[in-house]
């Protein structure tokens, strides 16, 4: 059963990691749609906007999947001389304080955009869209990572008691 979960995990980052490249790509798009317009002279409202929500949706969705490739910067100075018990210790405090801070995360994010639909915020920018609606990539993005980051805690849990 954990061997199931575990591909369903994984296949959860992957999709994560898809979306966060398909958001990069319009950002590219949206930057040079906004150049070719300068030189054309006409202009669409809300694409600087528009490119900054996707970045933020880029960048909180490829968080789990990163994590999942050991693609984030990790310190392991301390890691690698470590002995194998103590280095076991070391990477189940440094997983559980990570649990406890991106829980903290999402927690946050997630009640920033029920705010935000409740109360119908709209952006200050020139598009004035439904704010809650770039937020939902990031509230998203932020609570798989929280699950990818659990998902590892276990992990490595089930493997010190083997």
């Amino acid at each position: 059963m954990l061997c199931k979960i575990n591909n369903y995990l994984k296949i959860l980052y992957r999709l994560s990691g898809y979306l966060a490249a398909f958001f990069l790509i319009l950002v590219a798009v949206f930057i040079l749609t906004g150049i070719a317009s300068r030189i054309f002279g006409f202009y669409i409202r809300g694409l600087a906007e528009y490119s900054g929500y996707c970045m933020a949706a880029s960048s909180f969705l490829a968080l789990s999947y990163t994590f999942g490739e050991n693609g984030h910067i990790r310190i392991t100075l301390f890691l690698e001389r470590a002995k194998n018990n103590f280095r076991r210790i070391l990477e189940l405090w440094c997983l559980s304080v990570t649990t406890f801070l991106s829980g903290f995360l999402a927690y946050y994010f997630i009640k920033m955009l029920i705010i935000s639909f409740k109360f119908q915020e709209r952006s200050e920018g020139a598009d004035e869209i439904l704010i809650w609606i770039p937020q939902l990539s990031v509230a998203i993005g932020s609570s798989i990572f929280f699950i990818c980051i659990i998902h590892n805690l276990i992990l490595m849990i089930a493997k010190n008691n083997n």
